[in-house]
Parts: C-alpha cells; structure tokens; sequence
C-alpha cells in the first residue's frame, strides 16, 4: 500500500495544483472518481495489465467510455498515465487528491472506530473536540471494531490515536517485556 500512495502521490498533488490554479477542484474530484471507476473496472484491468495491449488503446478506452464527462486536461491526464504505466495508480491518485482538497476546503477527514456505537450526542462532543484540537472542520466516519474491547482509535491523516483497551493491553505487554 505504501508503495502505490508513493506512486500517486506526485500525480495527486499534480492534479491539486492545476485544480488549485484554475478553481476546478469540484471539476476534477468527478473526473477522477469516474476514471478511477472505469479504470478498475475488471475488463479494463484485464486489458491494462494484458502487455499485448498498447496502453495507448487503454487510455483511448478510459476516455471514451468517461465520454464528455472528462474534459481535454482529464483527457490528456488519463493519456499520461498510460504513456507511464500508471493506471492501477488511477483510485489511490483520487484519494489522495480527495484528501488534498478536502484540506484546502478546510476539512480534515476522521475514520472514527469504537468498540461500539456511539450515539449522536457521544459523536457530537468527540467531533467537537476533535475539530478544536485541529483548528479545522471535521468529517468523520464511525467504525465499529469489537477487538478492541472498549475505548476508541481515531484517525486523522496520519495521526492516530489510540485510546483503546486493546491498544493499552499492548502496550503494557510490550513494557512487560522489555
């Protein structure tokens, strides 16, 4: 995994500064999404990892099937990938450029996993808390993860904070050996 977000990483923040240029971040955000839809398609895979097919005719496929959904930079964007071998690139560049623009909006996103469900007003308070401690608005998911026996683990970007029973069992066990 890390290896990919290494790949996509230059073409996310590539494709955030030409967004950030021409305020086009919404424009973008969909022709990724569809591309990296198409693009994972399984036929499309077939094709694009099949070396007997030219990645021209690939990047000629993504970009007809995306039709006039994808304009002349998305257009050229998807043929750029294709002269650089890079379409299983194509989801993890959306991501990151999602998360990329999320941050210019102003919004952090948060994956949220307790041991159980939290309620409204339980997620309101932590939601609070957390956008104080970044100084920036919120968006966060809730995740439910029975092993971590009580507690939470919040994420946000590459932070994480583990207040969970689990993780605290793991530490005392890794103090313990030591």
């Amino acid at each position: 995994m890390a290896e990919i977000t290494t790949i996509a990483r230059p073409y996310a923040e590539a494709v955030a500064k030409l967004a950030g240029e021409t305020s086009s971040w919404t424009a973008w955000s969909d022709m990724l999404a569809l591309a990296a839809q198409v693009a994972t398609d399984p036929q499309v895979a077939d094709l694009s990892g099949n070396p007997a097919v030219p990645a021209e005719r690939v990047a000629d496929l993504i970009v007809a099937v995306c039709g006039t959904a994808l304009n002349a930079e998305g257009a050229n964007f998807v043929r750029l990938l294709a002269e650089n071998k890079r379409f299983s690139s194509l989801p993890e560049i959306a991501r990151l450029f999602e998360e990329i623009k999320a941050v210019q909006e102003g919004v952090l996103e948060a994956r949220i996993t307790t041991a159980f469900e939290l309620s409204a007003a339980q997620m309101t308070g932590l939601m609070a808390k957390l956008e104080a401690k970044f100084g920036h608005k919120i968006n966060a998911s809730q995740e439910v993860d029975t092993s971590l026996i009580g507690g939470v683990v919040i994420q946000v970007g590459d932070e994480v904070m583990d207040a969970s029973v689990r993780g605290r069992l793991a530490s005392m066990a890794a103090t313990l050996k030591a």
